[in-house]
Formats: structure tokens, C-alpha cells, sequence
């Protein structure tokens, strides 16, 4: 049994459904202060905080935004939502597993065209796809190797597609598409990194591969390597990249998301201590699309970072970062942060200047900027 996905997976089903009420930590000027320094001034407010009813328990792991107001969320208990109001209200659509998979994944292009990917083991990972708003699902790929746990995926387009999973029998595995998904191609071991021995990915956020561009899509690997696999090519060859990122039996990096083609921020963590890590080496930016890296300081809250956003507002110094010890943002690229909530969050996606979290027993935040 391989110990990396078996352990990896029994400590993301570790939420704590009966925790207490959200808590927001809001930064911000008493009534009657001073002025602001001229300093203050030039930072943007603190953000409006608001929790979100998503009519839903489970735990949602992934959210994304497809568009100027639309968004796309899935979680555990086959639960996969809807918003079309930049995360002001959701709906839930049914999806033909009915509560028997976890969602770790999604990626919308608008209202009515989306994917979705399960996790676990064997024939639990599959991918979906609609194209009429979640009425109907199309079953377009069911791991059949049981050794086998695919992670996360990334597009770049409609049609063009990469999925990771850890790796299995010796190799690495990492699917392509060229068609929207209709045929899946797990890439030769000759065309993609040997793997370090128990390699594989968390599948916390959904953001585990990330496409800087239409040919450049990256995969962020935890236990052992903390590796980041590379493809210039749109995910047909590969290279493999060390990285200054925590490692260890069970950490490693958890995501990465980019703000241009060239200018990215990652987070890692320890697994194994999914609401009490505080390890160093967890978070950082690269200016060269991941060959070199700018460590940052870890945001306030313990807890393993899984998920990261840039806010377009105010250039791209704001950034929110999700974590099962809570949630946090920086107004300065990184190097000070400031507490959203306590609670458990996993995942982050920006609509124009709204940050929208998801995290445990389906709860969901838009923060304002």
C-alpha cells in the first residue's frame, strides 16, 4: 500500500464538521483616529468580509472562476456548485455520482461548460464534463490502474487539458487532452520525469497543475521531492525542477497560481499537520515563470497552506492564501499579512476585485477590495 495518497487523503477527511461559528478578523482605522500617515493612505482599505450560505455540509475543496461573474465550486459528498453572481449566491447541480465521490477539482468556462475531476483510488478518479450548466454529465475518464490517485487538473483552453496523479507501478502519470476531454492520453514514461519513490500530489485545492500560458502548464509535487514538473510544450514533454519549498514523508508544495506568464505564488506545507503546521519555507513568489523563487513570510495562522489568489485590484501586490488554520491576505505582495477567519479553508479564486473562499462544512467568503 502506498503511503503517500492512503495517509494523504485520511488527513483531508479530518474536518471537524461541529466547529464553531465563522470568525472574521478585520483590519481596519477606529472612528475618531488620527488621519493616516501618508504611507497608510497609499494602502487600499481593509476588505469588506462577508460569509456566504452555499446551502451545502460537506467540505468544498476547489473553486474556480469562469468568467467575469461566474464560478464554479465542488467538494466532498459529490456536492459541485454554481454561482453566476460572483459568488453572491450559489446553486447546487446534480452530478451523476450522487454523493458516492470527492471533488477535488473544477475548472468552468462560463455558465454552462465545465469539468470536474474525483479523487481516490482507482476507479474513484474520474473526470466529467457538461456543457449545458450541470443538467447533464459526460463521463470522460475512469482511472482503471488501481494503484493509481489522480489529483488536480489545469486547461488552457476548452480543448486543451493536463490531469496528475500520484505515481504508480515506477512512473510518472500525467494525462493530456487535445479534444475537450473526449480522449484522454496518459503520457509515455519516456516523455515525462521518473518519479521519486512515493511522488504524487495533494489534492487539497485544485490547484496542484497551473498553466502559466497555453504552453506552459506546471505540476507542484509534495512527499518526498517538493518538486515542480514543467512542460513548454502544452503537457506532451516534461522536465522536473527542485524547489527551496518545505519537504518531508508527507509535505511538499500544494499549489501554485499566476498572476501573469512569468510571475506565480506557491504554498506548501506539512499534511501532517493539517490545522497546526507552522512550518517555514511555505510560501513564495517566482518572477521567472518557477525556475527561481522569493521565499515569503508564512501568514499568521498555524496550519497547512493548500491554496493561493492574486486580486487584480490595485496591481498585483493583493494576494489571499487558504489554509486548514484559516485564511489571510497581503495588500504588499506577501511580506505582511492580515487574518480573514480561523476557519478551515482549502481553496481561493478572484472575480475583478473580489476574492471568493471555500473551505469546511461548505462554507463559503467573498472578500471585497
Amino acid at each position: 500500500m502506498r503511503s503517500f495518497p492512503t495517509l494523504a487523503l485520511r488527513r483531508l477527511n479530518q474536518f471537524l464538521p461541529g466547529v464553531a461559528a465563522v470568525t472574521l478578523l478585520l483590519s481596519g482605522t477606529a472612528v475618531g483616529a488620527q488621519a493616516p500617515t501618508a504611507a497608510a493612505a497609499q494602502q487600499p482599505p481593509a476588505p469588506r468580509i462577508t460569509p456566504v450560505v452555499s446551502g451545502v455540509s460537506p467540505l468544498l475543496q476547489a473553486v474556480h472562476a469562469a468568467g467575469d461573474s461566474v464560478l464554479w465550486a465542488a467538494g466532498h459528498r459529490g456536492v459541485v456548485l454554481r454561482s453566476r453572481d460572483a459568488g453572491r449566491s450559489w446553486e447546487r447541480l446534480m452530478t451523476p455520482s450522487g454523493d458516492s465521490l470527492e471533488y477535488r477539482d473544477v475548472h468552468g468556462f462560463g455558465a454552462d461548460t465545465a469539468f470536474i475531476l474525483s479523487a481516490g483510488a482507482g476507479s474513484k478518479s474520474r473526470i466529467y464534463r457538461t456543457v449545458n450548466g450541470g443538467r447533464d454529465w459526460i463521463l470522460q475518464f475512469v482511472n482503471s490502474d488501481s494503484a493509481a490517485f489522480y489529483d488536480c487538473f489545469s486547461f488552457s483552453s476548452g480543448q486543451h487539458g493536463v490531469a496528475f496523479s500520484d505515481a504508480s507501478n515506477g512512473r510518472t502519470n500525467i494525462l493530456h487532452t487535445s479534444d475537450a476531454g473526449a480522449r484522454w492520453t496518459l503520457r509515455d514514461a519516456r516523455q515525462v520525469p521518473a518519479p521519486l519513490e512515493g511522488e504524487g500530489a495533494f489534492a487539497a485545492s485544485g490547484q496542484c497543475v497551473a498553466h502559466a500560458s497555453p504552453s506552459h502548464v506546471l505540476i507542484t509535487t509534495g512527499s518526498p521531492g517538493a518538486r515542480l514538473l514543467s512542460s513548454r510544450d502544452g503537457g506532451l514533454t516534461w522536465r522536473a525542477d527542485s524547489t527551496p519549498f518545505v519537504r518531508g514523508a508527507v509535505a511538499g508544495m500544494t499549489g501554485i497560481v499566476f498572476a501573469t506568464p512569468q510571475r506565480a505564488v506557491a504554498v506548501a506545507s506539512d499534511i501532517n499537520a493539517l490545522r497546526t503546521d507552522t512550518s517555514s519555507r511555505v510560501i513564495g513568489i517566482t518572477e521567472d515563470a518557477g525556475m527561481s523563487w522569493r521565499l515569503l513570510p508564512r501568514p499568521p495562522q498555524p496550519g497547512a497552506l493548500v491554496g493561493a489568489a492574486w486580486v487584480p485590484a490595485h496591481g498585483d501586490r493583493i494576494i489571499v492564501v487558504a489554509s486548514y488554520g484559516g485564511a489571510s491576505y497581503s495588500t504588499d505582495a506577501g511580506q505582511s499579512w492580515t487574518r480573514i477567519t480561523d476557519q478551515v479553508t482549502t481553496s481561493v479564486a478572484t472575480v475583478g476585485r473580489t476574492a471568493v473562499l471555500v473551505g469546511g462544512s461548505g462554507r463559503i467568503w467573498r472578500i471585497e477590495f
